[in-house]
């Protein structure tokens, strides 16, 4: 039990510093309350899985290839950056008593999500490491269904830190005043442009260098 609880440490510990989809959980909890928030990280989450699941089976070479991943640096450029600028633009029109907008669905929360972290080659050379670091260690120790045990630990890790995430914007659109929301809602749109730029950056570099 020790060990499991220890995996489930780990998946919390690589969920919680900032990147994209926590700040677009911050953003869309802040904006629409707390299913859109938690339904973007759900959408992480299911893009976690397929990273997990591809790296378990053997076949996540092929997504390291220097082709998929220039498609992936670009599909990311474009989706961070909107998503950032659309952010900010739409922090005007937060107010402590709003209502949820009507043309932000719950299921673009969660596509949100999932094309930020499908699209995003760091979340496939850091599970590549992290979890077929792991895996490569267990393997000999474990068998295959203790190993998938563990696998489940460190996803319920980042389940909880998902929920942890989705209630602290909540708690933030009920407590902070408008300005305050607004400011977090921007700064949170200029982190998501700034990984966007990045993943630009990284996408020339791949195809010029």
């Amino acid at each position: 039990m020790s060990i499991f609880i220890s995996y489930i440490i780990l998946g919390l510990s690589l969920s919680a510093p900032m990147g994209p989809i926590n700040a677009a959980q911050l953003d869309k909890g802040i904006r629409f309350g707390f299913f859109h928030a938690w339904l973007v990280g759900v959408g992480g989450m299911v893009a976690d899985g397929i990273f997990m699941l591809l790296i378990y089976f053997g076949v996540s070479q092929f997504i390291d290839t220097p082709v998929i991943k220039l498609s992936l640096w670009v599909f990311g450029f474009f989706v961070l950056t909107y998503t950032g600028i659309e952010g900010i633009l739409k922090s005007g029109s937060i107010t402590k008593t709003s209502h949820q907008n009507p043309h932000e669905t719950k299921g673009k929360a969660f596509r949100t999500g999932f094309f930020m972290a499908i699209s995003n080659p760091l979340s496939i050379l850091f599970w590549l490491g992290i979890y077929g670091s792991m895996l490569a260690q267990a393997s000999g120790s474990y068998e295959a269904g203790q190993l998938f045990l563990y696998s489940m630990g460190i996803f319920l890790g980042i389940t909880f830190w998902d929920l942890t995430m989705a209630g602290v914007a909540t708690g933030a659109r009920k407590l902070v005043s408008p300005v305050v929301l607004r400011v977090i809602s921007i700064i949170s749109g200029l982190i998501l442009m700034g990984f966007g730029i990045y993943f630009g950056v990284q996408a020339c570099r791949l195809l010029f260098g």
